[in-house]
């Protein structure tokens, strides 16, 4: 395997994209492409140059999920190439160059912000950085759609998808056949946790889904996850671990923002959280605010009307609303 690293400037954290079947075992694979702009094309041929191909060699693409930074670049790869596109069929409507499934996304962010009760200035700087984004996002002319459980031939080892939902709705790993390693998009990061709630407003229960993401990753065990972003991660259950205790922990800060301000909007929760938000944190905020508040209103702890969520329980019993990694 050869590992490509590629400039963000969207969001933070390079990307880190894979090369598989470099040494001519098996098809030429990519995991995830990163954004389409002129300098990424040259830094991903740079890899590929690096690891003895270009660009017209490559014969598949492996998405983990629909955004710009994993798979800006599919289209023009597959132009190129010739290669197969391969995504999940939740997300592959928004890879492929059609713009009906964007126009929708759009549509129900537009949707969110009013639920949210996002500031009329915060929606139009926001609406100027998804503009961008989408720009960024040539789409594919033709997409394969994958399901979970289905086996992929990378290079000389069978990888088996597996549906990891939360990031977005169509979020995928990869995992090797023998169990050892997971190719993990953006389910499983180093640094930063993946946004939940914002990155993909088409879920309902994005937290408890994302939960339930990382009970699988846990209980697949791989010796070693690959992320979409920066360094591989070689304690794969003990950084899932780390993650649901994170969200535990903002549950609690949501809850303490409503003991001492009262009934709120996820866009106020979201204030108190994070303070000031500007460019795509004006989504991504309110967004986990929103995703924890669902879930504790699922869990009967906050009740809501009218997009505004107050207290039911003040001192409630949170185990049951995360999982024992």
């Amino acid at each position: 395997m050869h590992v490509i690293g590629l400039h963000n400037t969207v969001f933070e954290g390079d990307n880190t994209v894979y090369l598989l079947g470099e040494d001519g075992d098996g098809p030429l694979t990519l995991v995830d492409v990163g954004f389409d702009d002129l300098e990424i094309r040259e830094q991903l041929a740079a890899g590929l140059a690096d690891a003895g191909h270009a660009v017209t060699d490559v014969e598949q693409v492996l998405l983990t999920h629909y955004h710009g930074d994993h798979a800006g670049l599919a289209a023009w790869v597959q132009r190129e190439s010739g290669a197969t596109v391969y995504c999940h069929e939740v997300d592959a409507p928004l890879v492929e160059s059609g713009q009906e499934a964007y126009r929708a996304l759009r549509d129900a962010q537009e949707a969110r912000f009013e639920a949210w009760g996002m500031p009329v200035d915060a929606r139009t700087e926001l609406r100027a950085v998804l503009d961008t984004e989408t720009d960024l996002m040539a789409g594919a002319t033709d997409v394969e759609s994958v399901s979970d459980g289905d086996t992929v031939r990378a290079g000389d080892v069978d990888l088996r998808v597996r549906h990891l939902p939360g990031h977005t709705a169509g979020h995928v790993g990869y995992v090797r056949a023998d169990g050892k390693a997971l190719y993990a998009g953006d389910i499983l990061l180093p640094k930063y946790t993946p946004n939940i709630g914002g990155a993909d407003v088409r879920l309902n229960g994005a937290l408890a889904a994302y939960l339930g993401s990382l009970e699988r990753v846990a209980a697949t065990a791989p010796d070693v996850a690959w992320p979409g972003h920066r360094d591989r991660i070689d304690d794969t259950v003990g950084r899932a671990r780390t993650i649901a205790d994170h969200h535990r922990e903002r549950t609690e800060n949501v809850l303490d923002v409503l003991r001492e301000r009262g009934p709120a909007t996820p866009w106020v929760v979201s204030h108190d959280l994070f303070g000031d938000l500007s460019s795509i944190h004006i989504l991504h905020g309110p967004g986990e605010a929103h995703a924890h508040l669902e879930h504790l209103e699922t869990h009967d702890v906050v009740a809501a009307e009218d997009g505004v969520y107050s207290l039911v329980e003040t001192d409630p019993d949170l185990d049951p609303l995360f999982p024992n990694l």
